[in-house]
């Protein structure tokens, strides 16, 4: 497992030091499940909804590497598929499985206008989520009803919580296996704060499961060490 993203993280932002411990047991926790073959299912509404695709599309697909398939599978669409196996084989990347609940269009309006909206994501975790998997919830207060539903019968279904609040924490954060409350209040400031946490997170899993060596991503993450006296 990788950690390096989440010190360079605190090196550029200094003001999310406090949750340094947090971030640390989040990407162990997400780097587990997807270890075992779980997946992560992402929530939120709103601005949290879009970073809640904006956080998907960087574990699908490659975010900082090029995430080549093993040989054996290029081999395979070769084999079967000819000249178009080739061309796949060239284009496919490796994913890290993730879906954001906020995308399902047709489902989430149905169970709105069906049931009730403050159970959107909840029906999604119930239908889709297994032990082992990990929801990835998003709330800026921590008290979105349909966020905090979603967490409820992740418990249920003996699925693992990450919370990403803001510094409250609400009640999310109460039922969050790990909960990263970044130190901000006003909604705009803690949606500030949580792209370059997701970033580092994306960034910390991609490198365990796709650089070869500790060189392999080029990016904005890379930087100074954290100094010896904030390592602690």
């Amino acid at each position: 497992m990788r950690a390096e993203p989440v010190a360079q993280l605190l090196e550029r932002l200094p003001i999310l030091r406090p949750c340094r411990a947090a971030l640390e047991a989040a990407v162990r926790l997400l780097y587990d499940s997807l270890r075992a073959g779980g997946k992560i299912l992402v929530c939120g509404n709103g601005g949290s909804a879009a970073d809640s695709e904006h956080l998907v599309a960087d574990l699908m697909k490659g975010f900082m590497l090029p995430r080549p398939i093993p040989a054996d599978d290029k081999a395979w669409l070769a084999e079967r598929a000819g000249p178009r196996g080739t061309d796949i084989a060239a284009n496919l990347q490796g994913s890290l499985a993730s879906i954001s609940l906020g995308s399902q269009g047709a489902l989430t309006t149905a169970i709105a206008n069906d049931v009730r909206f403050d159970m959107v994501f909840a029906q999604q975790v119930n239908g889709l989520g297994r032990p082992g998997d990990v929801l990835f919830a998003l709330s800026t207060s921590g008290n979105s009803p349909s966020v905090v539903n979603a967490a409820h019968v992740a418990r249920l279904r003996r699925v693992s919580i990450v919370a990403l609040t803001g510094r409250d924490g609400g009640e999310l954060a109460e039922l969050a296996d790990v909960a990263i409350r970044v130190p901000a209040d006003r909604v705009y400031e803690v949606q500030e704060l949580h792209l370059p946490v997701y970033h580092a997170l994306a960034l910390a899993l991609e490198l365990s499961f796709f650089a070869e060596t500790p060189d392999d991503a080029q990016s904005e993450f890379e930087s100074r060490p954290v100094p010896a006296s904030e390592s602690d």
